[in-house]
């Protein structure tokens, strides 16, 4: 089977992760496709990576909105920032590791979230801080909602 495994991977991404996990199930390890196999397995972890920094711009955006405007600011806003910090909570539970790279991440998430907010008020991204105006503890904390810009 080795010779055919980059084949079967390109044709048949399902068919694939299945044999190849039943290689492993069995103890056959000498007939599991190594390279795709170990590039899977960092690729889901890059993957959870992009979706807490995705994750983190989407709370920051409306933690910004919350902030710059504050008249607007309702239900919508309140749960979609309630559902977003739970989600990061989570994934930092499930991925303890991550938790070392979110503080490092969120200067980018922050320049992602610039971008959303601005698109969803209308405002320009220069109207909103150079700088995450938010502490990670802040962006975390469910009693945290940002005082109005004046």
């Amino acid at each position: 089977m080795r010779a055919n495994a980059h084949g079967e991977y390109e044709k048949d991404f399902y068919a694939w992760t299945s044999h190849n996990a039943e290689l492993l199930r069995k103890g056959r390890f000498s007939e599991v496709d190594i390279k795709n196999v170990a590039e899977e397995i960092e690729s889901m972890g890059k993957r959870d990576k992009r979706e807490l920094i995705r994750r983190l711009a989407v709370l920051l955006a409306h933690l910004l909105k919350w902030r710059f405007q504050p008249d607007r600011a309702g239900n919508s806003w309140k749960y979609t920032i309630k559902e977003q910090r739970r989600m990061v909570e989570k994934l930092l539970r499930e991925s303890p590791s991550l938790k070392h790279e979110i503080a490092s991440k969120i200067d980018e998430a922050y320049e992602d979230a610039v971008i959303i907010a601005a698109s969803q008020t209308g405002l320009r991204e220069i109207d909103f801080p150079e700088e995450c105006p938010f502490s990670l503890n802040q962006c975390l904390d469910e009693q945290f909602f940002p005082e109005p810009f004046v």
